[in-house]
């Protein structure tokens, strides 16, 4: 996924469907200065990560 996406997606109020390795994830923001993501999946808040903004992947219905 490209930054200026994951930015959008972060910001949004609108739920986009958002996986990494097919797990559904939630962007809670975008590093400024690389291209990580600070991530949590949806089924497991808790488990929060950073992750490259590469292996995102966004699902569209």
């Amino acid at each position: 996924m490209d930054r200026q996406r994951a930015e959008e997606i972060a910001t949004s109020p609108k739920m986009e469907h958002v996986t990494l390795n097919g797990v559904p994830v939630y962007i809670q923001n975008v590093h400024e200065q690389k291209d990580l993501a600070r991530i949590y999946p949806l089924n497991d808040p808790e488990n929060e990560q950073e992750v490259p903004l590469e292996k995102l992947e966004e699902h569209f219905s």
